[in-house]
Order: structure tokens, then C-alpha cells, then sequence
């Protein structure tokens, strides 16, 4: 009987847990992308974030290498469209599931899917689908290989 008390004791406590985990999770996928107007694999990149739950704030700029020196994004790891999160930047077709890490990994200053490589997300054609790495970049200014895809 005192398992069963405790089991209905702890279902309110756990719903409360989940829920407020939930409002944080909410809050926490807000981000900005910045993007060339004329820039359609930049918008179905931004599809493919609100796909996987996140709010985007879409920002139409004409100067994208602006935007990208103002988040610290190095020209070899540049790409067509430049998001940013909770202050750490998402550079190119980074797939949602990638940018979702980033909770754990504050040490980085963003994430980069250099160019644009067939296959990633918002770079859909067909079946063909080219291998690429998720790179991070480091407060000193050294890269690692986040997640590939192949």
C-alpha cells in the first residue's frame, strides 16, 4: 500500500517537472535567422527548424557578410544564412537536432555547416544527398567536428 500511495503521490510532482521542463524548452528555441531575400534554400532551412519546433525570428538583410562578422562566423566556415541562439551562432544547413546539442556545449561559439552541401537540411534534391560534418567552433579559435553525415 505505501508503494502505491507514493507511485499517485509523485504523478502531480512529475507533471509539474514536465511541464515547467517544457516552458523552458519552448523559450530556449527561439532563433534568428538572417538571410538574403532572394535565398530559397535559406527559407526551406527555416521550414525545416519549425518542423522540429523551433521559433524563428526571420530577418531579410542586404549585408550578410556584416551579419556574419558581427557573430564571429571565420570565412571558412561561411555558408548562405546565419542564425543565432542564445547568443552562440548557427552558420549554414545545420540540422535542428545539431543546434538542440548546443544546450550542452556553452564553450562553443556556434556551429557551422560550411557551404552548402547537397542533402542537408533546406538543401533537399532528390535522392542525392553529399557527406558533411557539423563544426564547432571554439572561444580560441580551433574547430571540431560536431556530428557527420553521410
Amino acid at each position: 500500500m505505501r508503494t502505491l500511495l507514493r507511485r499517485f503521490t509523485l504523478v502531480p510532482v512529475m507533471a509539474a517537472a514536465l511541464s515547467y521542463s517544457t516552458t523552458l524548452l519552448a523559450e530556449d528555441l527561439l532563433i534568428d535567422v538572417y538571410r538574403d531575400a532572394n535565398c530559397g534554400c535559406c527559407v526551406a532551412w527555416i521550414d525545416h527548424l519549425k518542423e522540429h519546433g523551433f521559433s524563428v525570428n526571420d530577418h531579410v538583410v542586404d549585408d550578410m557578410i556584416a551579419v556574419k562578422i558581427e557573430q564571429g562566423v571565420p570565412p571558412e566556415l561561411s555558408s548562405c544564412h546565419t542564425g543565432v541562439i542564445n547568443g552562440q551562432f548557427i552558420e549554414g544547413h545545420v540540422p535542428a537536432n545539431d543546434i538542440l546539442s548546443l544546450q550542452n556545449k556553452p564553450e562553443l561559439l556556434g556551429l557551422a555547416v560550411p557551404r552548402m552541401p547537397v542533402g542537408s537540411p533546406g538543401m533537399e534534391m532528390g535522392d542525392r544527398k553529399d557527406p558533411y560534418e557539423v563544426i564547432g567552433l571554439e572561444t580560441d579559435g580551433s574547430t571540431r567536428v560536431i556530428n557527420q553525415y553521410h
